[in-house]
């Protein structure tokens, strides 16, 4: 099951862009002409491509129906001649199916997260930066919002990772998706078989649908293949059920390879604390890149993508830890004091510095990672997913 990891190919850097190209590219990209007017062909472009990314959605979920026809109706009503195992089919199946499905559809319609106003630029330097033509000018711009900001990973160059076409600085992580045309927190991958960006609030769902699909396909490989060696040898008449219970179990075995590959790269990688993004191009911090700069250790890791109550671990249920904009790292160090003002020059806490419902700022054992004596903090801020 392939899929893409559509970064930014629409984000520009700060360092190499200007406001009128930037404003052209804007225009095109959303469809708008001089003067604030609609270009039809660019519009109907876009509603085409919408609806043929819905294509690989389309073809998984005919093969979901159809092989839940093959198994219920060809395998267990026409061909299992015993009521007893026939119903222990039924039962296990309709278990394993029912998880895959649900997993599957929260991947899908689980809407990504996107930053939070707080990362957008100040009406007064957003006016100079979109007025300045100088790269070097807009660099420093970006650096003075972004001190207020808990935002600690650069470009390649060093500069202010700042989306043209969002207008946002993005957080730690995020990335702009070409596909879904916003950037998206903890962007994994944009995967074509869910039409969805992978991130921060769908992504322990996306893991969940691999696990599952692995599963309903074994279930039906093992299940199945007793009767596919006996058609397959003659042992039973020639049916109609014939060809679905053959091809069931090809279908099956090709799709438990496929999907079990991409499962043990994602185990491996929520293990490492990495996206799919990051594992092919390190983050880079202040002092300079590092895969492993999220890692807080394999089970923190874990905890962090399905949460610290393990009851919900096998349920698409959201459980995920933080809030998608900040993550404790190995690599920084900042103040607890910086960390309150932070959040409340973005009205995020009142002034009294007391935290309102929903802001939190941990400095406890849980949620702090020490470094040769440095102290990491979490900048929780009230963004629901």
């Amino acid at each position: 099951m392939p899929m893409s990891a559509n970064e930014g190919g629409s984000s520009l850097d700060a360092s190499g862009s200007s406001a009128n190209v930037l404003k052209l590219c804007r225009d095109v990209t959303t469809g708008q002409g001089p003067h604030g007017l609609k270009m039809a062909p660019s519009h109907a472009f876009r509603c085409c491509k919408r609806a043929l990314n819905w294509t690989p959605v389309l073809f998984i979920n005919l093969v979901i129906g159809w092989s839940y026809y093959a198994y219920v109706v060809e395998l267990c009503v026409y061909t299992i001649p015993k009521d007893a195992e026939r119903i222990s089919y039924l039962v296990v199946f309709h278990l394993f199916f029912a998880m895959f499905i649900w997993s599957y559809w929260k991947t899908i319609w689980s809407k990504p997260a996107k930053p939070s106003v707080a990362f957008a630029l100040p009406s007064a330097e957003k006016e100079l930066y979109e007025r300045e033509q100088r790269a070097e000018v807009q660099q420093e711009i970006l650096k003075k919002v972004a001190r207020s900001l808990p935002v600690y990973t650069r470009t390649a160059g060093g500069a202010v990772r700042y989306c043209d076409f969002c207008q946002v600085i993005k957080p730690d992580r995020c990335h702009h998706c070409s596909t879904c045309e916003m950037c998206v927190l903890k962007m994994d991958h944009h995967c074509p078989w869910v039409n969805n960006c992978v991130g921060f609030s769908n992504y322990k769902f996306f893991v969940l649908f691999l696990t599952y699909a692995a599963l309903y396909c074994a279930v039906i490989c093992a299940t199945v293949m007793q009767y596919f060696i006996k058609f397959w040898t003659k042992q039973l008449h020639d049916s109609h059920a014939k060809f679905h219970i053959l091809f069931l179990f090809f279908v099956a075995a090709l799709f438990f390879i496929s999907v079990v590959s991409l499962l043990g790269y994602h185990l491996w990688l929520v293990g490492k604390n990495r996206t799919t993004i990051e594992a092919f191009r390190a983050p880079v911090f202040p002092n300079g890149p590092d895969k492993n700069g999220f890692s807080l250790g394999f089970r923190r890791n874990v905890v962090e993508v399905f949460g610290d109550q393990a009851k919900y671990w096998i349920c698409p249920i959201f459980s995920s830890q933080g809030d998608g904009h900040s993550f404790v790292t190995r690599l920084v160090h900042i103040d607890p004091e910086q960390a309150n003002t932070v959040l409340q020059q973005n009205g995020k806490i009142p002034s009294d510095r007391e935290n309102s419902p929903g802001v939190e700022v941990n400095t406890d054992d849980d949620t702090k990672e020490k470094t040769e004596g440095d102290q990491a903090v979490v900048v929780m801020m009230d963004c629901k997913p």
